[in-house]
């Protein structure tokens, strides 16, 4: 096991933030993982899981170890009449397994396409786009218990999923080392075609007869146009989550914002599309320095070059407060802050 120290983790998040760790390692397998936990040095320190590093933000060095999750593999573990039940490493790049499932044709991630990070992080944040959330081709999952060091397995029900929600963000925090998750996904497909401009950009691509590798170009081909790509643009996606309000709230908001954008809930409640408040507060395309709001989707913070975390978490401090200043409406970060 090669455990490294003072380890830059600038090019293991997509902020592109410079940051380090005090101690770092990558784990490969079960028993990698059980061989840094049983050294006394590593195990009294603060842990921190990385994945692909989409989904967080380093606002300071990391005064502990990183532990580098790189478990692979993609196995069809069983089928039955109605679905294929596919097994991933939790190291597996995300969008990688998604053109798995697709090139075999096992459907249900095709609308979550394109979506950075790894495979273990998807049930932790219960990933979504474009009408699908991980939830929904969720079969279950197995995590290393950093205390009693044995495996747990995780169903559906365990999990408590909600919206970016799952019970390893609240509960179980920094309990867990998620290892693999496995899917169940469709033999006869269910497409989603309704939420965003799925429908229009088929079109466009000409598709006459649907199918899931339509619809993931077409999520693919949506993404590519209106999101920077982290390669190029440090940023972790979507930086907020879309806020839910009460129907009534949401009426009220309409009397003074007519074209407010909100979509109805089964709950009765009202989820407001975050970016169209962020941008009737003008932040869209405003940049301080290094840090600033995309030119295209005001949802994402950017880091134009080297900007620190602090500046980007300070901007979206200010950004929180003017949408609550103008709209009475609580925004959440949907990026974890370490």
């Amino acid at each position: 096991m090669n455990i490294q120290e003072n380890y830059s983790l600038k090019k293991l998040n997509t902020f592109h933030i410079d940051a380090s760790a005090k101690y770092f390692c990558e784990v490969a397998s079960i028993e990698d993982i059980k061989e840094v936990l049983s050294a006394d040095k590593f195990w009294k320190q603060s842990k921190l899981i990385l994945g692909g590093g989409s989904n967080l933000l380093f606002t300071k060095d990391f005064d502990g170890i990183v532990i580098k999750n790189n478990l692979k593999g993609i196995n069809l573990i069983k089928e039955d009449i109605d679905f294929y039940y596919v097994k991933a490493g939790a190291g597996e790049v995300w969008h990688q397994l998604v053109m798995h499932c697709i090139n075999n044709n096992y459907a249900g991630l095709e609308n979550l396409s394109l979506i950075p990070g790894n495979v273990g992080a998807s049930p932790m944040q219960n990933i979504g786009a474009y009408g699908s959330e991980i939830k929904d081709s969720f079969y279950q999952l197995e995590a290393f218990h950093l205390n009693d060091k044995t495996i747990h397995t995780f169903n559906n029900a365990d999990c408590k999923f909600g919206y970016r929600e799952s019970v390893f963000k609240h509960e179980f925090k920094n309990q867990f080392i998620i290892t693999s998750v496995t899917f169940k996904l469709n033999k006869n497909p269910l497409y989603n075609i309704k939420y965003g401009a799925i429908e229009k950009e088929l079109e466009t691509m000409g598709v006459k007869d649907l199918s899931i590798q339509a619809i993931s170009k077409a999520v693919c081909n949506i993404r590519n146009s209106k999101l920077p790509n982290p390669e190029v643009i440090g940023n972790a996606g979507s930086f907020f989550k879309n806020p839910e309000i009460s129907k009534s709230k949401y009426e009220s908001l309409k009397n003074e914002f007519n074209d407010i954008v909100g979509y109805d809930l089964e709950n009765g409640n009202v989820k407001l599309a975050a970016g169209w408040l962020i941008e009737q507060c003008g932040w869209k395309g405003k940049s301080f320095g290094d840090a600033g709001v995309h030119k295209l989707q005001a949802l994402v913070l950017v880091n134009y070059a080297n900007a620190k975390g602090n500046e980007i978490f300070d901007l979206s401090e200010k950004i929180m407060n003017s949408v609550k200043e103008k709209f009475g409406v609580d925004l959440e970060r949907e990026v974890n802050i370490i």
